[in-house]
């Protein structure tokens, strides 16, 4: 949601100001165009040429440092701006944006600006919590901003306390969320979509266990791009990456437990997207206690896991059911006898034995297969992207 995104990004006095050059790059690192403006305080904690050179445009400081005669440069960029961030936020500045004062660059523009407002507080407690503080965070709120909760942690004061300025990947997903919350018209608005993740884990006694190669990317990935197309999504992971933000996440462990999560919302589903590696078995009987080393060959005796997929299968109703298909050989035969078997609507294949395609890749290449129709071939690109393309022919074969 922040690819090609007018961000700009007013920074202001507080000591946080070091960790605003990191939130830049992460918003450029996340498809945003971004701008800065700074008040004289910020510019006293860090230099404007270090934003300059981050965002790779000029680093707006002064009001009346018109450049360009044909432009009034705090309007222009207010015009420009479609989303704003206002990062640390000192109580000078809330004050100012609370109570409709505009003397400086950052003021002016933010007066001028129609952009949604994202506001990171960040300051010594005693200052957040002073009344005056409050109010003014009060007035804001109603006025239709959104402000972040600032953090507990240890201050630049030297003793723990609230008004630590949240990390830069958290102020990322706060601004995803609130471009997220003023999208209209996305595709998949309304619709209830439950994704599988990751290698399940199946336990032989509680320290060791049988499972897969799968980092969970794919589905993660998969998760993200239904979110950002306007889904309620719920993602059942095994997989140990940090979970999505924006949706349910159900953590699982074993196939039990996975096709336990997933049934449990099938009913009311549009879309169920299996791109977890379930295990096929697990141990018959599982340990209570570590096994100790026995000086001899042991077995394990194996059953079989329940067939989630074939399951849905014989069981849907309404819901549009795509399976995935990690294979080192015959890909083609095993995907289209996987379709078939399954009753499954889409299959999206993989040789998992390429480099660029394999397990815990960043990249993948895939071959849709659906019934009647003519394999669609994706090459390689990144997880993110080839999410997109299978949703998208999802979407288009739902006529959504």
């Amino acid at each position: 949601m922040l690819e090609k995104k007018h961000v700009t990004v007013f920074v202001t006095g507080g000591i946080a100001v070091y960790k605003a050059a990191d939130l830049v790059r992460k918003f450029i690192k996340a498809g945003a165009e971004v701008r800065v403006a700074m008040t004289e305080s910020a510019t006293q904690f860090v230099q404007p040429l270090t934003f300059q050179i981050l965002s790779r445009n000029e680093v707006y400081t002064n009001t009346f440092d018109e450049k360009e005669p044909e432009n009034v440069s705090h309007i222009h960029l207010a015009d420009w701006t479609e989303l704003a961030v206002i990062v640390p936020a000192t109580a000078n500045i809330i004050g100012k944006m609370a109570n409709g004062i505009a003397d400086d660059m950052v003021s002016t523009t933010l007066m001028a600006t129609t952009a949604p407002r994202l506001i990171v507080p960040a300051m010594n407690q005693n200052m957040l919590e002073n009344p005056a503080t409050q109010a003014n965070l009060v007035k804001l709120e109603g006025y239709g901003y959104t402000i972040m909760e600032p953090d507990t942690g240890f201050l630049a004061e030297g003793y723990e306390g609230k008004g630590r300025m949240p990390e830069p990947e958290k102020i990322v997903e706060a601004a995803h969320q609130l471009v997220l919350s003023r999208a209209v018209d996305l595709p998949l608005e309304n619709k209830n979509i439950i994704i599988s993740a990751g290698g399940t884990i199946e336990r032989i006694d509680p320290v060791r266990y049988i499972t897969n190669d799968s980092s969970g990317k794919m589905g993660h990935r998969l998760a993200e791009a239904a979110r950002d197309l306007g889904a309620n999504v719920t993602l059942v992971t095994a997989s140990k990456l940090e979970h999505p933000f924006g949706m349910n996440v159900v953590p699982v462990q074993s196939a039990r437990e996975m096709q336990s999560a997933i049934m449990d919302k099938f009913e009311t589903a549009d879309i169920v997207i299996m791109a977890a590696a379930v295990s096929d078995y697990r141990p018959k009987t599982q340990a209570d206690k570590k096994m100790k080393k026995a000086h001899q060959d042991i077995q394990i005796l194996l059953e079989e896991n329940p067939d989630i997929l074939a399951t849905m299968g014989q069981q849907k109703t309404h819901q549009f059911l795509i399976g995935f298909a990690a294979e080192t050989n015959d890909v083609e035969m095993y995907a289209k006898d996987k379709l078939k078997r399954k009753n499954a609507d889409m299959v999206v294949a993989n040789d998992v034995s390429k480099e660029h395609a394999g397990f815990n890749k960043d990249t993948n290449e895939v071959i849709i297969y659906q019934p009647d129709q003519e394999p669609i071939h994706i090459n390689t690109n990144t997880k993110a992207e080839i999410a997109k393309e299978i949703l998208y022919t999802a979407m288009n074969s739902i006529k959504l």
